[in-house]
């Protein structure tokens, strides 16, 4: 996949430009999406279930390699399928899938550890990692015999060990009760890493997002500020979302 070739994308923590993806013998999954997030932006991705939110996410990391692209550049440098950036990190929707280990130091650790980092330079990552996320006396603590929300930050804690500058959220918010939701956008909105978060919670989305991103069928709908794409009736009904309550409608254009 050829890099961008204009200088201006070197600039971005992520530039895509014209990339699909499909499954084997599926429809286009991701159509012709063109993106680029400045370093210290913080982006919502909303759209109806099957829109392509999480597929888009893999393809970001790595994880899946897009049938087509003219570039992808994540910091300045083409992202190569299979390939491990510690630049980005993922966390997962359900924290189980993330929490393996014996204990919490252990599992934070794990990603460092495998980074071939020196052990003072681990136990230093795990330890500010822990204290970001507000978990460090849980450290000793057995992952599964967690709270929702305690799994969720540990979780983070685990990509954030890492050292990512950009870091994705798949449903951060899905399951966590009140409190642990409230604790979650408080951390959200003191965070220094460039962020993208896939949610249906909109109202987090609101509240921690400066902008936001409509993807539906595989395509980018709209890309602009929460208040004024999500307060679009029209726009968000059309594409099977509710506008949140907690703003006003504004007429839609013709």
């Amino acid at each position: 996949m050829e890099p961008y070739q204009s200088s201006t994308s070197l600039h971005y923590a992520l530039a895509i430009d014209s990339l699909y993806f499909s499954y084997p013998d599926q429809p286009d999954s991701l159509r012709n999406i063109n993106l680029t997030i400045k370093p210290g932006e913080r982006i919502g991705l909303i759209g109806p279930n099957g829109a392509g939110k999480t597929t888009l996410f893999l393809t970001i990391c790595g994880v899946l390699k897009p049938t087509r692209a003219r570039g992808m550049l994540l910091f300045g440098k083409p992202v190569v399928a299979g390939e491990f950036r510690p630049e980005i990190g993922l966390v997962f929707q359900n924290p189980d899938d993330q929490l393996f280990s014996p204990s919490v130091w252990d599992d934070v650790a794990f990603g460092p550890e495998n980074m071939g980092l020196p052990a003072v330079e681990v136990e230093q990552r795990v330890q500010q990692a822990l204290s970001l996320t507000g978990v460090e006396h849980l450290a000793a603590r057995v992952p599964h015999n967690l709270s929702g929300g305690q799994k969720c930050m540990v979780a983070i804690a685990g990509v954030l060990a890492m050292g990512p500058s950009l870091v994705l959220y798949d449903e951060p918010s899905a399951n966590l009760d009140l409190r642990s939701r409230r604790r979650l956008i408080s951390f959200l909105k003191g965070s220094e890493e460039t962020i993208l978060i896939s949610s249906h919670d909109l109202e987090l989305i609101l509240e921690v997002c400066d902008r936001v991103l409509l993807l539906d069928e595989g395509q980018i709908i709209a890309d602009g500020p929460p208040q004024q794409v999500m307060a679009n009736q029209q726009l968000m009904e059309s594409h099977g979302l509710e506008k949140p309550h907690s703003i006003v409608s504004v007429i839609s254009n013709p």
